[in-house]
């Protein structure tokens, strides 16, 4: 018998909506196993397709860390064995990180805690204008993250770009703005730019925003946060002069994320914290700071993040980057078809010619709240997504979904069994509506009398306890 879930999947585009059901994950993961209880009483795996918030720990990453900790110590000054043997397990991770992403010889790798800090680090580096002394200008446009708007926002002469329907005619404007700013003899010193989007894994392409960018004097930052755990990137043969990354989203969620570029504007940019080993002497009169990474790395650095880090680009590195893209493309396109042929679903796009997105997806279900339905996801369904305006308000304003939305997203340890999980929890969403009572406590959507226990030792009485911080305070993406 034909359910009323299945007849809202459009028989016409039977072609586009072929099951994944079968498809491995390309790596394992930490957690991939883990069951959750849903309100019913039963319990299932954790789908998580969230990964574009956090990625799991690959299994690599967790093995290297069990491995190298009895060998933690402190590093850099440190006379001892293990001080030694720590220095150089950071330093090697170090290059190991900058190799990932292809820096050029005289590139320097600095090891920071995420993008955002990869990005409020760079934020004070950028130079002042030769001429006329002003704070060096700063072209970024409206589709980026938070963390790849704000520090320019604060810190440099921003100019904010409004995006447009296609890709050509949002390169077209980029280059007529880059070359207007030359001409007026007010030229950019950085184009800041996301290297995939993380409300639609669209992106725009690198190549060609490099040559605009570089013709007109401007160098290039790539927040590659959601790129670089996707897509493979090599500064060198790109031509991209720095790029930030996340371990957290990189499949080495320890605390340690990246930033990567030319050495000429970090080894005389203000040093992003003042404080021990940033500094060659200090004296009571003033004092002499490092170059180089040192300069921007005070304090005790993440050894253990560090060394996570540089064990996922390793393992990354030593996938096939054609095995890597089918499998996220195959992913990426049944969410996409299975979301678009059920009724009253709208999947969110910034492009109409976008070529090449990352695996992420965002869409709305009319008639309902998005934190609705990712509570629905996670209580009935056991299907961790994330909802809100995604730390993008500028472009959800733009598209029009201020009301936010949900964002389903998969990486290199998701299963086709999870997408398909996804598309028929919400048919039936669309179809039967949600079967537990639901209501907004601290802006937040929860279960009615949540039956659903916590994990032990988690030292959490109820799920409830995620949401005592309130919305103002904790979950400043989410819509007012």
């Amino acid at each position: 018998m034909t359910t009323l879930t299945e007849t809202l999947l459009c028989p016409e585009r039977a072609d586009d909506v072929a099951s994944v059901a079968d498809l491995p994950a390309v790596l394992p993961v930490v957690g991939r196993d883990t069951l959750v209880p849903l309100v019913d009483g039963r319990e299932v795996r954790y789908a998580n397709l969230d990964v574009a918030a956090s990625a799991p720990a690959l299994q690599a990453v967790a093995d290297r860390v069990n491995q190298v900790l009895p060998l933690y110590a402190s590093v850099h000054r440190g006379a001892g064995y293990l001080s030694q043997v720590s220095t150089a397990l950071y330093e090697a991770a170090r290059r190991a990180i900058g190799a990932f992403v292809g820096a050029r010889e005289d590139d320097v790798t600095i090891v920071t805690r995420n993008t955002t800090d990869s990005l409020n680090l760079l934020a004070g580096c950028v130079p002042a204008d030769p001429v006329t002394g002003e704070p060096g200008r700063v072209l970024v446009l409206d589709v980026e993250h938070h963390a790849n708007f704000l520090p320019w926002q604060r810190d440099a002469a921003a100019t904010v770009l409004t995006g447009r329907g296609t890709v050509a005619e949002t390169l077209a404007e980029i280059r007529a703005e880059l070359r207007s700013a030359a001409v007026e003899g007010r030229p950019y010193a950085l184009l800041a730019l996301t290297g995939a989007s993380n409300v639609t894994g669209e992106a725009l392409p690198v190549a060609e925003v490099v040559a605009a960018a570089h013709d007109a004097g401007a160098r290039v930052l790539l927040d590659g946060a959601q790129l670089v755990p996707h897509r493979r990137l090599s500064l060198a043969e790109t031509g991209v002069d720095y790029v930030a990354f996340s371990g957290h989203k990189t499949y080495a969620p320890f605390g340690a994320g990246a930033l990567v570029g030319r050495r000429d504007w970090l080894d005389v940019g203000t040093p992003y914290l003042a404080g021990g080993g940033a500094v060659r002497r200090v004296r009571v009169g003033g004092t002499e700071w490092h170059d180089g990474p040192a300069r921007h790395e005070a304090g005790s650095p993440n050894v253990v993040g560090a060394v996570a880090l540089a064990a996922a680009c390793e393992a990354l590195a030593a996938l096939d980057p054609a095995e890597v893209r089918e499998h996220e493309d195959a992913l990426r396109r049944r969410l996409v078809a299975g979301l678009e042929a059920l009724d009253r679903v709208e999947v969110v796009r910034v492009w109409s010619d976008a070529a090449d997105p990352v695996g992420v997806v965002t869409f709305t279900v009319a008639g309902y709240d998005p934190g609705l339905v990712a509570a629905y996801l996670s209580a009935e369904h056991g299907i961790g997504v994330r909802d809100g305006r995604f730390c993008a308000h500028p472009l959800l304003g733009r598209l029009g979904f201020d009301a936010g939305a949900v964002r389903a997203s998969v990486g290199v340890g998701t299963t086709g069994e999870e997408v398909e999980r996804l598309v028929a929890a919400v048919a039936a969403l669309v179809a039967e509506g949600p079967q537990a009572r639901y209501d907004v406590v601290d802006g937040l959507w929860v279960v009615v009398d949540d039956p659903r226990p916590v994990p032990e030792g988690s030292g959490l009485e109820g799920l409830l306890a995620t949401a005592a911080l309130g919305a103002d305070e904790a979950f400043g993406c989410l819509p007012d």
